[in-house]
């Protein structure tokens, strides 16, 4: 990914679709929710965690992100899951399953559902930061009850993360300009430039934090605006609620076998 599109990936963030108008804490709690849920099925029952794509699919989709997207991005955590179960297949060599007169061990089992979980956490927590924006979560955190530190601390990762990625756009700008069209660098001009953007990025950090001190920053992030309950929010709340609640308990999957 070039540093132009890392940084229009940030600033989408922030850019709240108008599929989704609920109350920021009301969707901090289902994903809450969720999460228990999928970290509650049994690894030995990937059938139940299949059904439990129905929350991100919905939400990317009703909040105007796209699951494709969504999707796409939650790619990027496969191989750390993968290598947490990478072992259940060569350990646990226990009959599970047989597809077409061929058996699948549990290892397999059990190494599939850690993947899908991981997915899925994953794709849940980007559809709502997609949906509702990075700033908001963090005024719903601290509305939750979160200490104030941490927000701040939050909010001012997020954002010193484009500050970083404009100054090393602007040193590769300046590089590409006097390069003469080469491509490649040694190592020791890589090292240099990886200096230099840390003192860039320190000098241009005390800048805006001066101006901070100078409007009156105290610590803390403020709050936009005040946080008001709705009926549409207690109904997202309960919706969700009942239909994560029926993909926890109800097996569908064995349901449809024996329709089928």
């Amino acid at each position: 990914m070039s540093l132009q599109s890392a940084i229009t990936t940030l600033n989408r963030l922030e850019c709240r679709r108008n599929g989704i108008m609920v109350d920021g804490r009301f969707q901090i709690t289902v994903l809450a929710v969720y999460l228990v849920a999928v970290l509650s099925v049994p690894l030995t029952d990937p059938g139940r965690l299949v059904w439990m794509f129905v929350y991100p699919i919905v939400m990317s989709e009703a909040g105007g992100a796209g699951y494709g997207r969504v999707a796409l991005k939650s790619l990027w955590v496969l191989p750390l899951v993968a290598l947490i179960g990478v072992f259940n297949p060569i350990l646990d060599h226990t009959p599970a399953w047989e597809i077409y007169g061929v058996t699948v061990s549990r290892g397999w089992v059990t190494f599939i559902s850690i993947c899908l979980r991981g997915i899925l956490a994953l794709q849940a927590v980007l559809a709502l930061i997609y949906t509702t924006g990075f700033y908001l979560v963090c005024t719903a955190l601290r509305c939750m009850g979160m200490p104030a530190i941490l927000t701040t601390q939050l909010l001012m990762l997020y954002r010193y993360i484009s500050v970083l990625l404009q100054e090393a756009r602007s040193m590769s700008c300046a590089r590409a300009a006097r390069g003469y069209g080469r491509k490649s660098y040694p190592l020791r001009q890589w090292a240099v430039m990886v200096g230099q953007l840390l003192l860039r990025s320190v000098a241009r950090s005390q800048r805006i934090h001066r101006a901070m001190l100078a409007r009156g920053f105290n610590g803390s992030m403020p709050v936009s605006a005040a946080l008001y309950l709705r009926a549409v929010d207690w109904l997202f709340l309960l919706g969700w609620l009942g239909v994560i609640a029926a993909m926890r308990f109800i097996d569908f999957s064995s349901m449809l076998g024996k329709l089928l």
